[in-house]
């Protein structure tokens, strides 16, 4: 019997840069191995009509919240991390970038789209760290702030 599970190691997410104001980011080819955020919710308001036992819930539209997206630091190659990355911190807020979330197979081929965010904003930059005593990688992240998500879809 074979499992629908996936384990966390199969979602990984891509940006694709968009034209904004004339200036398109950098981009980042291949996967960022690590995606959080993203969540949708909706505030409330409880009002409660003189006497009543019971409030009357009135929500706001949802929001969703920022989605960050983690990789590997990779500066052998300069068109992969590096470049990209010198450039990307001068468009912090400026710059927009279609981020879509995958699922991958047991075999880590792409076999489904789970969420679209067309023109998220780059709001922030987290520059790789560094710890004299660590031999771990060095890691580096990217947060767009979201407005809307398109709907989930099957390759």
């Amino acid at each position: 019997m074979s499992s629908n599970k996936l384990a966390q190691r199969q979602i990984v997410a891509s940006i694709k840069p968009l034209v904004a104001g004339g200036t398109s980011g950098p981009e980042f080819p291949g996967y960022f191995a690590q995606v959080s955020g993203g969540e949708i919710t909706a505030s409330v308001e409880k009002v409660y009509d003189g006497g009543s036992t019971f409030p009357e819930v009135l929500c706001a539209p949802p929001e969703i919240g920022d989605i960050t997206l983690t990789r590997h630091f990779d500066r052998g190659d300069a068109r992969r991390d590096h470049e990209s990355l010198k450039l990307v911190r001068q468009g912090v807020g400026r710059l927009r970038y279609d981020v879509t979330v995958f699922s991958l197979n047991c075999d880590l081929v792409e076999f489904g789209t789970e969420r679209s965010y067309a023109q998220a904003l780059l709001v922030g930059v987290s520059e790789p760290e560094g710890d004299s005593s660590s031999g771990a990688p060095a890691t580096f992240s990217l947060t767009f702030s979201i407005s809307q998500v398109s709907g989930q879809t099957q390759a």
